[in-house]
């Protein structure tokens, strides 16, 4: 298994292990000029399930991929939180922020995967 793919699964574990919701992985590696190769977009419910997940995420890619963000941006009000892992980009929202940017659909020609909720 490659490096990016290693990292993809650590991150969706530890949305996962902090109850992050309606993860969506995007496959932007067929777009041309974009910022990385895939987008993993997921909501929690509250500012500090938002923060809790990015520090579950930080977590899980270090001790399972080695990798730690080269940057982690908006934990301040911790509504819309982006973690650069530069071949991967983690979006973690709270709902009504994400459906108001809805990247799923500005990336609308990406290969979207979806990740079925773990209750």
């Amino acid at each position: 298994m490659d490096e990016t793919k290693k990292l993809i699964e650590q991150i969706t574990e530890g949305i996962q292990d902090k109850k992050g919701k309606k993860i969506v992985i995007a496959d932007l590696t067929q777009i041309d000029d974009t910022i990385c190769n895939y987008f993993i977009i997921c909501q929690g419910n509250s500012p500090s399930q938002v923060t809790a997940i990015v520090e579950s995420v930080k977590d899980f890619a270090r001790e399972g991929a080695n990798a730690k963000p080269y940057a982690v941006d908006g934990l301040r009000n911790a509504q819309w939180v982006a973690m650069d892992y530069a071949e991967v980009l983690v979006h973690v929202f709270l709902p009504e922020v994400r459906n108001y940017y809805n990247l799923e659909n500005l990336w609308a020609d990406a290969k979207l995967t979806e990740i079925p909720d773990l209750d």
